[in-house]
């Protein structure tokens, strides 16, 4: 009986092949589970969407009219912005999510299925790129309403919201590093708050960077987000022609700068997120 019991409680180790199938089977049957969550709890997907159009209908409507950007219309130039923040904010409920399943105990049984480790982070963050790949949607549909156009090519544009999804896909994982670590989904909320807010609202997202004062311009021309907006804005054809050349390698090359932070965040954090879920699914 207890060799039964130990059998049906060790996890899967499989090699070669068949280690690769399963990986793939686990994290989408992970993946699926979230997505019938989401099925089941329609509040998440309609605060997930109505956030989005708040700001865009907020920013466009009351702040259109205080705010000049020569040879554009801030409509063009602000959507890129909201495209960022929502994405990046949308990221963090991968940390709370997974504090969430801690507190309530679902690790430990998903401890005592054979299944890959790696399996309930994979279906984490997988749901959450397809909350936020419906923000994008809702987004740029609303963004069409008041105004907004594409002015460069199909692919272009498609690669600008690749580009977006994928920065979100990773900096899930370090937010679901992060929800391992204080395992309470209130703390997590204020820590990405406190974290991501001034990455967000510090940065060229919602007015040029170069009118901030001095210490707040350094700190835009540097912050990670800037280069994933001008990146946005780049592909999008959103950028005001005359726009001054930056200064800054980032954000003369923000599509390439975009593209090591996530190879970079994965690199980091994955393995970082792994080691975390064994550990604290095993107090």
């Amino acid at each position: 009986m207890t060799a039964t019991a130990a059998t049906t409680t060790t996890r899967r180790e499989p090699d070669g092949a068949p280690s690769i199938a399963n990986w793939f089977s686990d994290g989408w049957i992970t993946t699926r589970r979230n997505l019938i969550k989401i099925k089941r709890v329609p509040d998440i997907l309609v605060f997930t969407t109505l956030q989005p159009i708040m700001f865009v209908l907020l920013f466009t409507y009351v702040y259109a009219g205080v705010i000049d950007i020569p040879g554009s219309t801030y409509t063009e130039f602000i959507m890129a912005g909201i495209f960022a923040q929502t994405v990046v904010f949308g990221s963090t409920y991968s940390g709370s999510a997974m504090a969430q399943d801690l507190k309530d105990g679902i690790i430990d049984r998903f401890r005592t299925l054979p299944m890959s480790p790696s399996a309930v982070l994979i279906g984490r963050t997988n749901g959450d790129l397809l909350i936020n790949a419906i923000s994008m949607t809702v987004m740029m549909i609303t963004g069409f309403v008041v105004g907004w156009r594409i002015r460069s090519s199909f692919f272009e544009a498609f690669a600008a919201v690749a580009l977006l999804l994928l920065f979100a896909y990773a900096l899930s994982w370090v937010l679901a590093y992060v929800g391992m670590s204080v395992r309470s989904p209130e703390v997590i909320n204020n820590v990405s708050f406190l974290i991501l807010f001034p990455l967000t609202f510090i940065s060229n997202a919602f007015v040029p960077s170069d009118t901030l004062p001095a210490p707040l311009q350094f700190v835009a021309e540097i912050n990670p987000v800037s280069a994933l907006v001008q990146a946005a804005r780049n592909l999008f054809g959103n950028t005001p022609p005359g726009t001054p050349e930056p200064e800054v390698w980032t954000l003369q090359n923000p599509e390439l700068t975009v593209l090591i932070g996530i190879a970079v965040m994965l690199v980091i954090f994955v393995p970082l997120a792994v080691r975390k879920f064994d550990k604290v699914s095993t107090r």
